[in-house]
């Protein structure tokens, strides 16, 4: 890493705007991830950053398919689903479908003048008793999406490319302290959306073992 991607990673987890939304209807749940950044670059430029294979895979990951309305997509590794809704070079809309589980993913790019800001809103309906929300909480989705607001950052202000281990990135200093920013921020989310604070807080120190590749204490 340079010392321009370093100063990047030491203020990204602040860069950052989070936003999380709970909704109990007796057996059910249906949360609201948003998540939402400023970026020193145009609009168009933000969206086929956003909506491009090539650019994708420089800062997000390798993307497959058919990158249209209609169309279906696969991130390597990953989630795949459909394009349902798409306003180019505004806003698209697509399923996220992993592990059996399938949720919505909307992808919004505003222009503020002299820079452009991309906000993505993650919304999901399930168990209100998921053993993994429990485990886990808003960190689990939440932290992964920091990291690509992250490589976005890196990309567009510094210049560099996704790392090519992304493990042996996360046991660096710079990003472990990220993680650790990102999750604990993603806790007090939780914490402000009606968690009770012990459960919150415990579910953020698993979610940031689990991206530190540590072990997870049930």
């Amino acid at each position: 890493m340079t010392d321009a991607s370093d100063q990047i990673i030491a203020s990204q987890a602040e860069a950052v705007r989070r936003g999380l939304a709970i909704e109990r209807d007796g057996t059910s749940q249906h949360t609201t991830q948003t998540i939402s950044q400023s970026y020193p670059t145009t609009v168009d430029d933000l969206w086929e950053a956003c909506t491009q294979a090539d650019r994708l895979e420089r800062w997000f990951a390798p993307v497959s398919g058919d990158l249209r309305l209609g169309g279906r997509y696969q991130v390597e590794g990953n989630a795949s689903g459909e394009v349902v809704a798409c306003e180019p070079p505004r806003s698209f809309t697509v399923t996220w479908e992993f592990a059996g589980d399938t949720s919505q993913v909307a992808v919004q790019v505003d222009d503020e003048g002299d820079r452009a800001r991309l906000t993505i809103e993650h919304t999901h309906a399930g168990d209100a008793d998921s053993d993994f929300w429990t485990q886990y909480g808003p960190g689990a989705t939440g932290v992964g999406w920091d990291l690509a607001l992250l490589g976005l950052a890196l990309h567009l202000v510094a210049g560099e490319d996704r790392p090519q281990d992304p493990e042996a990135f996360t046991q660096t200093a710079p990003a472990q302290r990220f993680i650790r920013a990102a999750s604990e921020s993603w806790g007090e989310a939780s914490i402000h959306a009606g968690t009770p604070e012990e459960d919150a807080t415990a579910a953020a120190n698993r979610t940031t073992a689990f991206y530190l590749g540590q072990d997870v204490e049930p």
